[in-house]
Formats: structure tokens, C-alpha cells, sequence
């Protein structure tokens, strides 16, 4: 961009070059915008999840509000503050509700599993066998 410029044909060619920068420097900052917006709802949709609570499934979900009112609440800051020992287990109670709702398969399956080997059986099908 430092060169001379001396005829109008050099001059028509700079201009067509910058245009060609100005695209490329537009698309970067789209590109950028984009970027920023997805970090935006991504953040957004983690902060929903610490201020809502997700009631699909009522049965894990009240089991591990439970044992967060029991760990957390009575246990870990049973001396501290009630502000503390408000809002910890509040936003541990939402955010865990939105976790288990995600990955409610995977805790039913665990479950039936611990339920099924409870007198040291195996599931039918599992491939083991006894000597």
C-alpha cells in the first residue's frame, strides 16, 4: 500500500485491492460478531440454568435436592451465614435439576443396575457367567 501511486490504471487497481480488504475485513467482523453472540447465549443459557429449575423429573430431582440440603446446607455451611446457606444450595438445587434432566438416562440406568444387583445377581444377558 506504500507504493506510488502515478497513473489513473495504478490508482483504479489500489481501489480494487482496498475493496477487496474492506470485504475481507467486514467478513472478519461478522465472523467475530457471530463468535461473541454464541458466547453470549452460551453464558445466558448457563446463568438460566442457575435461576431456574427444570421439574421434569421429579423423583431424581427431589433426591438430590435432599442430599444437597443435607451435604451442603447442614454439612458444609451449617456454621456459615443465612444468605450463604440460602443461595449455595438454591443455585446448586436449579443447576443440578437442569443436569439430571440432561442426563436422566444415564441415572435410571445406574439405578435399575444398583436395583438389579441388589442380591448379588447379574442382569440376564450380561455375558457373565458363575464358576
Amino acid at each position: 500500500m506504500n507504493k506510488r501511486i502515478q497513473t489513473y490504471d495504478d490508482l483504479l487497481k489500489e481501489k480494487q485491492q482496498l475493496e477487496i480488504l474492506l470485504q475481507a475485513q467486514k467478513e472478519l467482523i461478522r465472523y467475530d460478531i457471530k463468535d461473541v453472540k454464541a458466547g453470549i447465549q452460551q453464558s445466558v443459557s448457563s446463568a438460566g440454568k442457575i435461576f431456574t429449575r427444570d421439574t421434569t423429573n421429579l423423583l431424581l430431582t427431589s433426591g438430590a435436592n435432599r442430599l444437597i440440603d443435607i451435604v451442603v446446607k447442614h454439612g458444609i455451611l451449617g456454621r456459615a451465614g443465612w444468605v450463604l446457606r440460602f443461595l449455595v444450595p438454591f443455585a446448586l438445587k436449579n443447576y443440578s435439576s437442569h443436569y439430571i434432566a440432561d442426563h436422566k438416562n444415564q441415572w435410571f440406568r445406574k439405578l435399575f443396575s444398583w436395583i438389579g444387583n441388589r442380591n448379588g445377581k447379574t442382569p440376564k444377558g450380561s455375558g457373565q457367567t458363575h464358576y
